[in-house]
């Protein structure tokens, strides 16, 4: 750790909110309990994502209890990725943590990422070894995305591992100087490297409220994902063309010989039909896969702002 010598670091946890005021009293007892044994010098952003709770006046009354936790207020829900990029642009610790209210990403493991910052290491990673209180089709589908994202990436993506771990300041500086829009954080935090370790726990279910994460929640993130760090899709469907081309070809010429061989036939609608709709479905899906790219060029040659602020009490 090289970022002070003469004073005591900063630690800064940041924590995306959207409709948590049922967990809100148990997160901050947990979190701020655990601070208070690493380091008097901490503080807690925390993002409210348009929250129609009473996320944010629960937030106002916090703050002013303990000036520590501190609060940004989103205009409206612009997403995690957002939220998190909202915090990040305002912590101003020498490590930065990244945290869930939900208790899904256990307080108890920040003492242990701090021992291994001061060891040197500019990441620590919090890795899933088992994910309670969650479904089958949700442990299945996180696994096999995770699976996919890691193999077609242009940089591996850790498996198992979300938004919780240590960033040393050098590296959340890296990160805000990234200018994408359509932002896929635990590929943005691969992509910037440095020297990395990690911690293995065992995820508990939600302390209290529901999870934000529905199907087609789940779904957007994973093209997110797919799209921002992969070129893949374009080369199959290039790949796939070219199969096709050259299997096309292969037949017409199995056509010519046999129609030399043995005369010209009568050919069957069925196979006509079938050849021009499987064609015509290829050609839908390449358009579509081309169609995500474009869109997201789109997006951000517009230059939008990541997210609007309404509040804030830094």
């Amino acid at each position: 750790m090289d970022t002070t010598l003469n004073r005591t670091p900063l630690l800064s946890l940041v924590t995306p909110m959207y409709n948590e005021e049922q967990g809100m009293e148990a997160f901050f007892r947990s979190t701020v309990s655990v601070l208070e044994t690493i380091t008097d010098r901490w503080e807690i952003i925390c993002v409210d994502d348009g929250s129609r709770d009473a996320t944010l006046p629960m937030l106002r009354h916090r703050h002013a209890e303990e000036p520590r936790i501190r609060y940004l207020s989103l205009s409206r829900n612009f997403g995690k990725e957002a939220a998190l990029t909202a915090g990040l642009d305002y912590a101003a610790g020498d490590a930065v943590i990244p945290i869930d209210a939900d208790l899904q990403d256990p307080p108890e493991l920040i003492a242990m990422m701090v021992q291994e910052w001061r060891k040197g290491f500019k990441v620590v990673l919090a890795t899933r070894r088992r994910r309670t209180g969650e479904g089958w089709f949700k442990r299945l589908s996180a696994k096999g995305f995770y699976r996919l994202i890691s193999r077609v990436a242009t940089v591996p993506i850790p498996e198992n591992t979300g938004d919780f771990r240590l960033l040393d300041r050098q590296v959340v500086e890296v990160i805000r100087r990234l200018p994408e829009r359509t932002r896929f954080m635990k590929g943005l935090f691969a992509w910037a490297g440095f020297s990395t370790t990690r911690l293995y726990y065992d995820r508990p279910a939600r302390a209290a409220g529901a999870a934000k994460y529905n199907l087609q929640a789940m779904w957007r993130h994973a093209k997110d994902g797919i799209f921002s760090f992969t070129t893949l899709p374009l080369r199959i469907s290039a790949y796939l063309g070219a199969i096709i081309s050259m299997g096309a070809i292969a037949y017409a010429g199995y056509i010519i010989l046999r129609t030399l061989v043995r005369g010209a036939d009568l050919p069957g609608y069925a196979s006509l039909i079938t050849a021009v709709l499987f064609m015509g479905g290829i050609q839908l899906v390449s358009l579509g896969i081309i169609g995500e790219y474009i869109g997201r060029i789109y997006r951000e040659t517009k230059q939008r702002p990541i997210y609007v602020l309404k509040e804030q009490s830094l």
